[in-house]
């Protein structure tokens, strides 16, 4: 007797075990994981504010933007920024990382705007471009992201245009391709004082990363003049990204973009 009731406590005492940890359903499941941002579907940049919680990417300076000529202050401050790229600058690392191929860099190349160092960390790319100017989107931006010690961030951003081939470009794919979530070791030199970019126009205002946690306070440069590179080019980057990794254009909100010249 006293087995029998021992059994039917142990009985009862499971089913309410089995109650309190009834298994997972897809929606549970679905509920408990967090979703991560991409550029498609429930998970593209119109849903990054629901799914990224603590970002900033509904904020009020967001980035990109359509740059109009016709509204932009011009003014003749090119002596602002300054480019302080080496020939002996090393790209460590290339990745790609399920949303871009970036380039990640050592110790060397910077930039001095408006008296602040910023040092070289990255560069990636987006196609199309993110960017427009007078509603034009360009087959491929180009960004070289840069860092303070301070952590303020400066952004480069470069259109890219079909044309002739880009030695520059050139030198980029030759590491590709590189499959998705994957890195590889370079620790070559790369010279990217031969892109003059001390003598090109351009825009600038201030933003916000262009993917999440779209971060405020960022200082974009925005260069006028496209660099120019070859159909097959902008392809080969193409195929070692997610189709079309673009941020659809964010509003102005009144913020001034000036031309530097």
């Amino acid at each position: 007797m006293k087995t029998k009731l021992s059994l039917l406590f142990l009985t009862i005492l499971l089913a309410a075990v089995s109650c309190k940890q009834a298994p997972k359903t897809a929606h549970t499941i679905e509920n408990e994981n967090t979703h991560h941002w991409s550029y498609s579907g429930e998970t593209s940049p119109e849903h990054w504010i629901e799914i990224e919680k603590n970002s900033n990417c509904d904020g009020k300076h967001q980035s990109p933007i359509n740059i109009i000529n016709k509204d932009v202050d011009s003014i003749n401050s090119k002596s602002d920024l300054k480019i302080l790229y080496t020939p002996t600058t090393l790209i460590s690392k290339v990745e790609n990382n399920g949303h871009s191929i970036q380039f990640d860099f050592e110790a060397g190349d910077s930039i001095n705007y408006k008296n602040n160092t910023y040092n070289l960390k990255q560069i990636h790319f987006h196609e199309p471009s993110e960017h427009k100017i007078n509603g034009v989107i360009y087959p491929i931006e180009m960004h070289l992201v840069h860092v303070s010690k301070s952590g303020k961030l400066t952004v480069l951003g470069f259109l890219g245009e079909e044309g002739d081939e880009s030695q520059l470009f050139e030198f980029f794919e030759s590491f590709l391709p590189i499959e998705n979530e994957t890195t590889k070791d370079i620790h070559q030199e790369i010279d990217l004082s031969s892109m003059f970019l001390n003598a090109k126009n351009y825009y600038s205002y201030s933003g916000s990363l262009t993917t999440p946690p779209c971060t405020e306070g960022v200082n974009w440069i925005v260069f006028k003049q496209p660099i120019i590179l070859s159909v097959e080019e902008v392809l080969k980057l193409k195929n070692n990204m997610p189709i079309n990794n673009y941020r659809n254009e964010q509003p102005l909100n009144e913020r001034v973009v000036e031309y530097n010249h």
